[in-house]
């Protein structure tokens, strides 16, 4: 919804700005221009970018016009996962939720937190490390080590679209000069024509420069921004999952456990101490 209100106030104010000074929009409507720019900008992605990473841009499209985030309730939710399958560890043993991470999506103990159970990768984060908590006798830093790897793994996987996509920015002002100049070099052609034909032509590969910029600085650019800011947002529950887990393994009780986790939440949407502790009460 804020992407969509973004991209009409950008336009909004060009255009209207545009207007103000009783500028004629139809000297903006260049179709060749459009096709030059966006149609190299397509290109050198489709150079630059293997057939996966393709699709992966294609698909965090989707995520840009989601509004799904985890927000104070989500980071609650996963730390009453996380206490409630610390404390059935502490009570049970280690074996008692076996059942529950090899098919989270059929356990009673997951099933209850569905703002957790939305996030697959962190699901699966949280799943193959409780496993290898329970198939060895890892220590904590090792354990830390290995799910610091991981993490950053994903977290540079994700990130790619996102870098892409800046690329592709980065271009379109200089495939806009490259527009602007084939404009140029057909004005040439007309030096011999009047002075208002010779003003048209060279207004149309003006535009092409604009049509860059523009496109940079006020869409693509900003496109890749928010998509980083996403990646990042993902990122903390990757951290609480991470923290709390090496608090639990060495030693911590399942609630100072948790509270470790609390305090990887960016401060925006940390829950209080308080919060915290009704929550772990209710589940």
């Amino acid at each position: 919804m804020f992407v969509i209100i973004g991209i009409l106030v950008v336009l909004g104010a060009v255009v209207g700005g545009y207007l103000m000074e009783h500028g004629n929009l139809s000297v903006l409507i260049q179709p060749a221009e459009v096709v030059i720019i966006f149609g190299a900008a397509i290109g050198s992605l489709i150079i630059a970018a293997p057939p996966k990473v393709l699709s992966m841009i294609v698909k965090s499209f989707g995520k840009l016009f989601s509004s799904r985030t985890m927000g104070k309730s989500g980071y609650l939710e996963l730390l009453g996962l996380l206490y409630n399958i610390f404390s059935k560890i502490r009570k049970e043993g280690l074996i008692s939720i076996e059942a529950d991470i090899e098919s989270p999506e059929k356990s009673p103990l997951f099933l209850k937190y569905k703002a957790v159970m939305s996030n697959h990768h962190a699901v699966s984060f949280l799943c193959d490390n409780l496993k290898v908590i329970i198939s060895t006798n890892v220590p904590p830093y090792e354990l830390d080590n290995l799910m610091e790897l991981e993490t950053d793994t994903h977290h540079h996987e994700a990130m790619i679209p996102a870098h892409n996509i800046a690329r592709v920015a980065d271009a379109l002002p200089g495939l806009g000069i490259v527009a602007a100049v084939l404009g140029v070099v057909l004005t040439m052609g007309k030096i011999s024509d009047p002075p208002e034909v010779l003003g048209e032509s060279i207004g149309a590969a003006l535009v092409g420069t604009f049509l860059g910029v523009l496109m940079c600085y006020g869409f693509v650019g900003p496109v890749a921004t928010n998509l980083e800011a996403k990646v990042t947002e993902d990122g903390v529950s990757f951290q609480i999952i991470r923290i709390s887990l090496v608090s639990f393994v060495g030693g911590s009780a399942p609630q100072m456990a948790v509270e470790f986790g609390r305090r990887a939440i960016p401060t925006s949407d940390r829950p209080s101490f308080n919060e915290l502790e009704e929550t772990v009460r209710k589940k």
